[in-house]
């Protein structure tokens, strides 16, 4: 398979510096909590690790991993579990970290899940938003960047589970097989 994507629309230079302002800020927002972060993989790997570094306090990690793409581009619309959180939430301030919201119907799911087990909080914090996708009423916390309405790899995004390593955000403009 033969991959064509853009030029970066994010660069990596670009995304730590907003990282690091992401940092400071939910740093200050969260002091004297007990925050956890919680990853949603894969996608979100890279920007999880950067961010956790740039967080000034202590904190705990877990992750979920979900699908609802499957191995294609486009959405299924079905959302689903495929690893659970090893961490009780319970009366802990939790700020669920995702690659990308686009449709937020992944989103909307997630909340409505850890809802349920009684966090003291719940944010929300995004490396990318797609605004003009929006289906569900999700409320972003944090932002990285918004983009554009274009399918994008890199930094943990992917296309078929390839180009999660690319070190910046790119649309992916052709792909042939």
């Amino acid at each position: 398979m033969e991959r064509i994507y853009g030029k970066p629309i994010i660069t990596q230079a670009d995304m730590h510096k907003r990282i690091r302002e992401l940092g400071n800020r939910i740093s200050e927002d969260y002091t004297g909590k007990a925050l956890t972060l919680v990853g949603v993989l894969k996608g979100a790997f890279a920007f999880y690790a950067d961010l956790a570094r740039a967080i000034d306090l202590p904190l705990t990690v877990d992750f979920l991993v979900v699908s609802s793409y499957g191995a294609k581009a486009k959405t299924s619309g079905r959302v689903k579990i495929i690893s659970d959180l090893t961490t009780d939430i319970k009366r802990r301030d939790v700020l669920l970290v995702e690659d990308i919201v686009d449709s937020g119907m992944t989103l909307s799911f997630l909340k409505k899940k850890l809802m349920a087990r009684h966090p003291e909080s719940l944010k929300v914090c995004a490396l990318l938003d797609k605004p003009e996708r929006r289906k569900a009423g999700v409320v972003l916390d944090y932002v990285g960047f918004s983009i554009p309405n274009k399918y994008v790899v890199g930094y943990g995004l992917d296309y078929q589970d390839k180009y999660r390593n690319l070190p910046y955000i790119a649309v992916l403009d052709k792909v042939s097989e």
